[in-house]
């Protein structure tokens, strides 16, 4: 096969999922892996994609336009990693705690499992496979129904009408983007909807979001800022976000991904 028509094969790949990695495209293709980065960085600069740790993803979203899970997933690892450790030692033994659908939430989620007499709320999919993954006989996960959107996010008044009976110590949001002039925000309505619904049953709002969330603003504004107790992001965010969230969030947490 030659260059071009391989690289139009990945492009093809890449809409269709959202997203790839380099081994996947490695023993598909039957080439080497400087042979795909070659690829990559090819349709790279002609703006059809986006390279990331590990592979690629479509390129240039609109504030409307929401990437897949597995698109998602292979975004910002050592970072999202790193945050839901952090995210991790906020949870007790004994807690209700809530889990917005993300995969750094995602992430966290398969970090809970030693935590004794939890019970966790969830509208993620990704969320609840995670810790049926690993079952306690002491944790209890709340599923709520709802219409699935791209990210694997159970929306809509099913999930809405479930949440609105519950109360929950902590929050653990997830966002697509962060601005001092939008907020919190997604690319998804109905998902807006139930991330505020979730916000109004916790005590506590713990907001998930590596640096790349920083000035990206997605349709629909979830809080402003100031709702956020706690921020958890990482060492890339840039000083001028660091000090304009440092102003509004209660408390602004860093980490250093491994």
């Amino acid at each position: 096969m030659l260059a071009q028509q391989r690289q139009s094969a990945i492009l093809e790949l890449i809409r269709q999922r959202g997203g790839v990695r380099v081994s996947q495209l490695v023993s598909r293709f039957g080439v080497s892996d400087m042979t795909i980065r070659r690829d990559l960085e090819v349709l790279a600069e002609r703006g059809l994609v986006d390279k990331v740790h590990g592979g690629a993803t479509l390129a240039g979203p609109g504030s409307a336009e929401e990437p897949g899970f597995a698109a998602k997933s292979i975004r910002q690892q050592a970072e999202k990693r790193a945050i839901a450790e952090r995210a991790a030692e906020l949870v007790e033994p004994g807690m209700a705690i809530a889990l917005s659908a993300g995969t750094t939430t995602a992430a966290l989620a398969a970090m809970l499992a030693d935590v004794r007499g939890l019970t966790v709320v969830t509208n993620s999919i990704p969320v609840a496979d995670a810790l049926y993954q690993n079952p306690r006989a002491d944790q209890t996960v709340v599923l709520t129904g709802g219409i699935r959107t791209p990210s694997d996010a159970l929306t809509g008044p099913v999930a809405e009408a479930a949440i609105a009976a519950l109360n929950v110590d902590l929050l653990f949001l997830g966002v697509h983007g962060m601005s001092p002039r939008t907020g919190f925000t997604t690319p998804n309505l109905l998902e807006a909807a139930v991330n505020r619904r979730l916000i109004s049953a916790a005590r506590r709002l713990v907001v998930l979001a590596d640096h790349t969330k920083w000035e990206t603003i997605g349709i629909a504004t979830i809080a402003p800022l100031e709702d956020a107790d706690v921020l958890i992001t990482d060492a890339k965010l840039p000083p001028d976000g660091r000090r304009q969230i440092g102003e509004q969030v209660g408390e602004l947490i860093v980490v250093e991904p491994d």
